[in-house]
């Protein structure tokens, strides 16, 4: 069984007095496989960020199922979502999304905090994190007081620290400089060797390359996909380039 399957889905937006409709998504199936490292790819409005939406089960489709280890996400209870989510997902997102008035370590701490963990508990779960990501010496220090990049490893610790089934990253690299960029996606990768399973949307074709499967989005679908298979990342950076050109250009899948 998949990790997570996406069958028929649709998303028709209504405008605020009924007068049209946006169909955002429509019409998109595909599936992972626990342990994979998958990007989303897309022109602005193809529908990456609806899609996203709804995986994180903060928006529902008009249409279709996404099924989560074969629980399907509409049967869920809306009280019962946030602790879902929380046991299940864990968020990277561009702009950080720290609290200025938490330390880092409180950061990386709330998802635990949120779930009645105790501090033993939840001190025993971040050393190991923070070590490998190589935040120790800043967990006392506040969002303000570090880079872009330490600040996205401390939202990767965050996101990691559940133990999530899976890792939604959306533009994780989009407030970052080259460098850190480099460094994240480095990072990305030695998550997922280490069995993660990773979702990321982005514009960068550079990220993408670290990924072992590129979906592309076109008009609310799945116009294309590309498998890693032996490629190195220049190779893959130079596919996902030549598909990108095809569908900012109309032509065929």
């Amino acid at each position: 069984m998949s990790l997570l399957d996406v069958k028929n889905v649709k998303k028709i937006y209504t405008t605020r007095f009924g007068g049209s409709q946006v169909q955002a998504l429509s019409d998109v199936t595909f599936s992972i496989e626990s342990g994979e490292f998958v990007a989303i790819m897309g022109e602005s409005g193809s529908g990456k960020t609806t899609l996203l939406n709804i995986l994180a089960s903060l928006d529902k489709p008009t249409g279709g199922k996404v099924y989560l280890k074969g629980r399907d996400l509409g049967s869920i209870r809306d009280r019962e979502m946030a602790a879902f989510r929380r046991q299940n997902l864990g968020f990277v997102f561009q702009d950080f999304n720290l609290l200025d008035t938490f330390s880092l370590e409180d950061n990386i701490y709330l998802p635990l905090v949120l779930a009645g963990k105790k501090y033993e508990e939840m001190n025993r779960k971040l050393e190991p994190i923070a070590q490998k990501l190589g935040i120790t010496e800043l967990l006392k220090k506040f969002p303000y007081e570090v880079s872009g990049g330490q600040k996205q490893r401390a939202a990767v610790a965050r996101a990691l620290i559940t133990k999530p089934q899976l890792i939604l990253a959306d533009e994780p690299t989009g407030a970052l400089d080259s460098r850190a960029s480099d460094d994240l996606m480095e990072l990305f990768t030695q998550i997922n060797q280490d069995g993660q399973t990773i979702l990321m949307v982005t514009h960068s074709v550079k990220a993408a390359s670290n990924a072992n499967r590129v979906l592309f989005i076109k008009d609310g679908e799945v116009f294309h996909q590309i498998y890693r298979g032996n490629l190195t990342n220049e190779e893959m950076y130079q596919k996902i380039a030549a598909s990108l050109t095809v569908l900012t250009t109309g032509g065929d899948r």
